[in-house]
């Protein structure tokens, strides 16, 4: 499906020329995507980012009237991360406060996949917060992957550091870019974000085998001061 079949641009397509009404949907459909709403996040940011594009371009976009408002790339990218950021520590607080009764109530247990979380907690104990940054770059696990950060009980600064810088590099890019280059700029856009997640996940391994490391030291200064001291 192109662009311009997609509801999300086709209604944000209608206030091309009222970016109020396009910021305002901004923060709304991030709030209901952090929630696992089927509003993909990248959706709503390639079409802000291409309204943007139309807006900087009334050569190739007239405009319906002269001096029309037009939607700024610059103020777009900040709506959208804060959305996007807000929305994150929200999912992380109702996970801290209130996760586990999430996750067995009769009502909402269905929402969540166990085989899902599972996995999510997997990653959560393996990289602790660090893994929020990986969730921030995967489509599909944001949401449980938030909510088992604060379930977790990972350090609220260290959330909110990894998962402001992850957000602050993904969100704004990708709004800025195609309001800059157009749609041509999706393909390299996509091989950009790929790359990002390899180096991130290249990272957070070489992150476990030094800790890993410093496990095995401490493990191996422990034995050696027990036998010395059993040696005594």
């Amino acid at each position: 499906m192109s662009l311009a079949q997609q509801p999300i641009f086709q209604w944000m397509s209608q206030y091309a020329y009222h970016p109020g009404y396009v910021y305002a949907g901004i923060v709304c459909m991030m709030l209901m995507s952090a929630f696992g709403l089927p509003l993909p996040e990248e959706v709503t940011l390639i079409s802000v980012g291409v309204l943007a594009f139309m807006g900087g371009n009334p050569e190739l976009f007239p405009p319906p009237f002269p001096g029309a408002p037009v939607v700024n790339a610059y103020e777009a990218s900040l709506v959208a991360f804060l959305a996007v950021y807000s929305s994150d520590f929200l999912i992380y607080s109702i996970g801290r406060n209130y996760g586990r009764k999430l996750l067995y109530s009769p009502r909402l247990s269905r929402f969540f996949k166990p085989s899902l979380m599972e996995k999510v907690e997997q990653w959560t104990h393996k990289y602790g917060a660090y893994a929020c940054g990986i969730f921030r770059f995967t489509p599909g696990v944001r949401f449980p992957g938030h909510l088992a950060c604060g379930m977790l009980r990972f350090s609220i600064w260290k959330f909110a550091l990894i998962d402001g810088v992850a957000a602050a590099i993904s969100v704004p890019t990708q709004i800025i870019l195609i309001a800059k280059y157009g749609e041509p700029i999706l393909v390299h856009l996509q091989k950009f974000k790929i790359f990002l997640l390899c180096a991130l996940g290249v990272g957070l391994i070489i992150l476990l085998i030094f800790k890993l490391r410093e496990r095995s030291r401490q493990a191996a200064l422990g034995l050696d001061q027990a036998s010395s001291d059993n040696s005594k």
